[in-house]
């Protein structure tokens, strides 16, 4: 499964996701090789953290060995506008970054089965997934996303 070490980076996001989001992108700035469709206008399938991003952004990062998520969530929230899917890991510093500097996130109901290459579905994860997000938009988008049974939005305590 995705979380494997030593194992492939190249797990898909199921098009149930992007249809509870109900948005399209300006960017997916993590799209893979070949023909897997996002709603997105462009995609940058190399080097992505060395270029420029611009607009709404979609981002479903390879996830890597530890810490691997560090320098694409460091990107993603310094551009400030999009919605960026990870695994669900709470005990990590990282996540406990991403809930001070989100607008809003969404736990994802259940484990989503992922896409291989091949077009199929893989096995259940062993963790959840959060969508994380950054701009008003974006936080539309998660509450879009709730309303239709997708998961459960939070937001960052402000006080």
């Amino acid at each position: 499964h995705f979380e494997s070490l030593g194992m492939s980076d190249e797990w898909y996001t199921p098009q149930y996701i992007f249809d509870a989001l109900g948005v399209d992108f300006d960017l997916d700035v993590a799209h893979p090789e070949g023909d897997v469709i996002t709603p997105s206008k462009r995609v940058i399938t190399h080097n992505s953290l060395d270029t420029p991003w611009e607009g709404f952004i979609w981002m479903n990062p390879p996830f890597g060995g530890r810490n691997g998520l560090v320098p694409w969530l460091n990107k993603f929230f310094k551009h400030g506008s999009g919605i960026a899917l990870t695994p669900d890991r709470s005990a990590t510093d990282w996540y406990h970054s991403c809930l001070v500097k989100c607008d809003a996130f969404l736990i994802i109901k259940g484990k989503v089965k992922f896409i291989r290459p091949d077009g199929s579905k893989g096995d259940s994860p062993t963790t959840g997934t959060t969508l994380w997000a950054i701009g008003s938009k974006a936080v539309d988008s998660l509450n879009h996303a709730e309303s239709k049974g997708l998961g459960v939005v939070c937001k960052p305590n402000t006080l």
